[in-house]
């Protein structure tokens, strides 16, 4: 007889405190009124398109850089350290963008997010997995993270929302320092997470501190070579997560291109957040759904893309929300779908093997994306992106 874990209630003290800072973090983190405006910022200081790819390739090779080792440095010491550390380096950055705008602030500022992102990148989901997996409630995992980024993506639209008039009243400044805030109360948000990992590596000392994070490393990556299960869930990440994620730097300048004011910008952009968020909130339902669901969750967001950002009208936004909406769905499942085939300790280093992949084919995406829009416009751009995902879907569809 197979004893399994009783189920935990979903009111359980330990369940609602993790949620309710899960969704505080997600809120915060992206609480950020530069958002919808800061590809302006580069624009109104006189930076090209291929100046501001640039600064997103260097955002992302800083991903690169260091969503590993940070993923493994998670593993070893205090996953809860890195999510309060990183907000604090992302203030420091939106700093630099308003009070010294010029291309090198802007570059030292993607830094600084770069390496806030790594260091939140694995982290997050391994706390959140493996705390509800001692609760016995880890087959909520991609409910509650679903509901995650749609607290997140509710900050994204409340931000958009409040860009506009701010932005008109007092300018980049203003934005630029509730953005600051928002990152300092996310860093304050995430010293109440709850951390169960024994005294070394919650607390970040002794030899585990200097060493362990090498033997996570090579645990993840044996781990990985061991099981083709998680290889094929490392490499679903990044297919589905690169180019929709790549896409969204690009947003303001889609729909800018089809005749909209800066002023109404910002609420079309809340249009699209608010697929993102739809998408989000569908990932508990769709838990359970099927290779053939997935593949075709994906072909129809891609024809949702294409035939949205190819009418070159604000109306047409409304398929690319549709579209973004899918593409996140199918993102938070690929995720709750690795972090349900990992089973050693070095959860945060898979997690961030997983993001290394979407980081190098997300610097693939600026780099493309920088060529085509110097040729044509954005709207086609966009529309060419959608055929990398038709074959994405082609290849889930296929796959034994």
């Amino acid at each position: 007889m197979t004893l399994s874990p009783a189920r935990v209630p979903v009111g359980a003290p330990g369940v609602r405190r993790l949620t309710a800072t899960l969704y505080g973090y997600a809120f915060l983190d992206e609480f950020v009124l530069l958002y919808p405006v800061y590809a302006l910022l580069f624009a109104d200081t006189g930076l090209s398109v291929g100046q501001m790819s640039s600064l997103f390739v260097l955002w992302s090779a800083t991903g690169v850089l260091l969503e590993v080792p940070s993923g493994a440095w998670a593993d070893a010491v205090s996953r809860r350290l890195l999510l309060w550390l990183g907000p604090l380096l992302g203030a420091t950055g939106f700093a630099l963008w308003v009070l010294v705008p010029s291309y090198w602030a802007f570059a030292a500022g993607f830094v600084l997010w770069g390496v806030r992102g790594a260091l939140g990148s694995g982290a997050l989901e391994a706390l959140v997995y493996e705390e509800l997996e001692r609760l016995g409630a880890a087959d909520r995992y991609a409910r509650i993270m679903g509901r995650a980024h749609a607290a997140g993506q509710a900050a994204v639209m409340t931000a958009m929302a409040l860009a506009g008039p701010v932005f008109a009243a007092y300018g980049y400044p203003a934005v630029g320092a509730a953005s600051v805030l928002a990152c300092l109360l996310c860093a304050a948000t995430a010293t109440r997470f709850p951390e169960h990992r024994g005294t070394a590596a919650a607390d970040g000392e002794g030899e585990e501190e200097a060493h362990g994070w090498v033997s996570t490393l090579r645990a993840g990556i044996a781990e990985a070579r061991r099981d083709r299960s998680v290889r094929g869930a490392l490499l679903l990440v990044p297919a589905v997560a690169a180019v929709w994620g790549s896409l969204d730097e690009y947003t303001p300048l889609l729909a800018r291109e089809t005749g909209a004011s800066d002023g109404a910008i910002p609420y079309l952009l809340m249009m699209v957040w608010a697929g993102v968020t739809a998408g989000s909130l569908l990932s508990g339902p769709a838990a359970r759904l099927g290779r053939g669901g997935f593949a075709a969750l994906l072909a129809a967001s891609a024809l949702a893309l294409a035939l949205g950002a190819g009418t070159g009208t604000p109306a047409g936004l409304a398929l690319v929300a549709l579209a973004f909406g899918g593409f996140q769905l199918a993102t938070v499942l690929a995720d709750a779908r690795l972090q349900q085939r990992i089973e050693g300790t070095a959860r945060a280093t898979l997690t961030s093997v997983a993001g290394l992949g979407t980081e190098l084919a997300t610097i693939t995406v600026y780099g493309t994306y920088a060529h085509l829009a110097s040729t044509t416009t954005h709207g086609t751009t966009f529309a060419l992106f959608a055929v990398p995902c038709l074959v994405v879907a082609s290849a889930v569809a296929v796959r034994r």
